[in-house]
C-alpha cells in the first residue's frame, strides 16, 4: 500500500485496473491529500539528492496544488540542490496579474524558501516560440526526477486541452485554451470575466511530462470527479489527455473522497 512514511490517513487504497495497474491513494479531504502527496514528493526529491547530489523537479500551480505545495515547504529538503521548472503560463498576461503562474510560484513557494537552486519560470510576455525554444534547451539538460501535476476539469494535463498533442517531441509548445479550460480558470476566481481569460498559453508538452522519472498527481474536489473517472477508467485517448498517465511506470494519483467518488473500477486494499 502506498502510504508515505509517518502519516496515518483515514483511507488509503491501491486501485488495480483490468488493463493495467496504477497506484492511487484516496484520502478523506484536500488537506490530507496534500500532506500525503507532499511527503511522497519530498521523499523522491531527497532520494535524488542523496544519489546524485541534486534533483530536478516540475511544479504545478492552481488551486489543486495549494495543500501539496504547503506540505512540500514544510519538509526537510536542501532546496539549494534543486532545479525547478513549472508546467505552463498564459501568453501576454502580466506577471502582476493574480492569475499569473509565475506570481503564484514566487509568492506561494519560492519566496518562502531560504535558498533555492536554479529556477526556470515560463515568461508569457516575450515571443512565445522563442520562449519555448529557450526552455526546451534548458530542460533537455535537466532530466526530471519528479513532476507534480494535476488534472483539469476537462482532463487536461498542464494546458494540453483535448484533443491533446500526444506526438510532439517539443518540450514546450504554444496551445489554444478551450472554453471548458477557460471557464475553470474563471470559476476558480482567477479572473473576473471569461473575456479576461487568455486564449493561449505556453505549456509543457505531454511527452516532456511523461519523461519524468516519477509523477505525483494531486486531484482534490468533487468538480474533478468526472475528469478523474474519464482519465483513469477509459482507454488512453487524447480526448482525455491525462489518461496518458496510465502508461507511466511511476505515476501516483492522490485523490480525496470527492474526486474519487465516481470511480467504479474494483478496489483492493
Amino acid at each position: 500500500m502506498l502510504i508515505p512514511h509517518g502519516l496515518s490517513i483515514g483511507l488509503a487504497l491501491i486501485i488495480t485496473f483490468k488493463r493495467f495497474s496504477m497506484n492511487i491513494t484516496e484520502t478523506d479531504n484536500p488537506k490530507q491529500l496534500g500532506q500525503v502527496a507532499g511527503r511522497r514528493a519530498a521523499t523522491i526529491v531527497n532520494e535524488a539528492i542523496k544519489e546524485m547530489g541534486h534533483a530536478n523537479v516540475i511544479l504545478a500551480t492552481g488551486t489543486s496544488q495549494f495543500e501539496t505545495l504547503n506540505q512540500l515547504l514544510s519538509e526537510s529538503i536542501d532546496w539549494s540542490k534543486v532545479t525547478i521548472f513549472h508546467l505552463d503560463e498564459y501568453i501576454d498576461l502580466p506577471e502582476s496579474h493574480p492569475a499569473s503562474f509565475r506570481k503564484y510560484l514566487k509568492e506561494r513557494f519560492l519566496e518562502r524558501l531560504e535558498e533555492v537552486g536554479e529556477v526556470y519560470l515560463i515568461n508569457g510576455e516575450v515571443d512565445p516560440e522563442e520562449e519555448c525554444r529557450r526552455l526546451g534547451a534548458l530542460i533537455a539538460k535537466h532530466p526530471i526526477d519528479v513532476a507534480l501535476v494535476g488534472i483539469g476539469e476537462n482532463g487536461h494535463l498542464a494546458f494540453n486541452d483535448p484533443p491533446a498533442d500526444f506526438d510532439t517531441e517539443a518540450p514546450f509548445l504554444v496551445v489554444n485554451l478551450d472554453r471548458a479550460c477557460r471557464l475553470q480558470q474563471l470559476n476558480e476566481g482567477w479572473f473576473k470575466t471569461l473575456e479576461e481569460v487568455p486564449l493561449q498559453a505556453i505549456s509543457m508538452s505531454i511527452r516532456q511530462i511523461m519523461k519524468s522519472k516519477h509523477i505525483i498527481c494531486s486531484i482534490p474536489d468533487q468538480r474533478k470527479a468526472e475528469a478523474v473517472k474519464n482519465c483513469v477508467e477509459n482507454e488512453v485517448s487524447n480526448l482525455f489527455p491525462a489518461s496518458i498517465l496510465q502508461q507511466h511506470a511511476n505515476c501516483e494519483l492522490y485523490l480525496d473522497k470527492a474526486s474519487a467518488s465516481l470511480l467504479t473500477t474494483s478496489r483492493t486494499q
